[in-house]
């Protein structure tokens, strides 16, 4: 009768031994795996979230696994490599934290405009070094449509670009830019039938000045759909160009009061331009 007690006392601490064992291997296994993948965004902005995600979806198609690998067996080296090979990131750092993670810091690219081009499309950042469009890594930022060459490059719209976005009312009003040329650059509003010919990129204040007051004692009286084009371009006067080829060509508005204060401005659409 001892016998059998003793022996199931032996078994009875076998089993208890054998689960220990492996719940401290089975812990000390994860202590030295990968537990997870933390990201974190350099220069903060509103697209964070989006190259997070983005950021998650390009390592899902990473060809070693990492999340539940040995921490030892993870090339941080190589998987800095694999995602600095994409435009969008101007530096990527890998390390592996003392919790078990692989910890991933992003510096992204800070694209100024948008640009479509021909049949291309791509971003550029305010150094002009080109950033390659990925739907992963979209970007809300101002859209500049051209066919651009060597001669004529995205990077001479930016003045004109910068301009909208400092001015209250302008980044308000439009929607996108056409580069016909370096001296045909076409603004389209994101409201009213008609676009603006703002010509080059200098004296931008005063075409600015000289667009407003069209708005102001023009359009209410002539009507918001009789001319498809307005054309600040030139110093001293405006052309607009009507809708309606079947009569005069253009028409011709002298800018006398170039100093027009923003809120004797007409109501372009309930709130746009308040």
């Amino acid at each position: 009768m001892r016998k059998t007690i003793f022996k199931w006392l032996i078994l009875i601490l076998l089993a208890v031994y054998a689960c220990g064992m492996t719940i401290w291997a089975y812990n000390e296994s994860r202590k030295n795996s990968c537990q997870g993948i933390e990201i974190s965004i350099t220069k903060g902005t509103s697209a964070d979230t989006v190259t997070q995600r983005g950021v998650m979806e390009e390592l899902s198609h990473y060809p070693r696994k990492l999340v539940g690998q040995p921490l030892e067996a993870i090339d941080t080296r190589h998987l800095e490599t694999y995602l600095s090979r994409f435009s969008n990131f101007e530096d990527v750092e890998c390390t592996v934290t003392t919790g078990g993670k692989l910890s991933i810091n992003i510096q992204p690219m800070v694209p100024a405009i948008r640009v479509f081009d021909g049949d291309k499309s791509y971003y550029i950042n305010k150094e002009g070094k080109v950033i390659e469009s990925k739907p992963n890594f979209f970007v809300d930022v101002p859209v500049v449509v051209g066919n651009f060459s060597s001669s004529f490059t995205p990077m001479q719209v930016l003045p004109l670009v910068r301009f909208i976005e400092r001015d209250k009312v302008m980044s308000k009003l439009v929607g996108m830019i056409e580069a016909k040329d370096p001296d045909n650059l076409i603004l389209v509003p994101r409201i009213h039938g008609h676009v603006i010919n703002f010509g080059d990129t200098n004296l931008l204040d005063y075409k600015r000045k000289a667009l407003l007051t069209v708005y102001r004692k023009v359009m209410p009286y002539k009507g918001w759909n009789v001319y498809d084009t307005i054309s600040v371009k030139f110093k001293g006067q405006v052309v607009a160009t009507r809708r309606d080829k079947t009569r005069a060509d253009f028409g011709m508005v002298k800018d006398d009061s170039p100093d027009m204060e923003e809120a004797t401005l007409p109501v372009i659409a309930p709130g746009s331009l308040e």
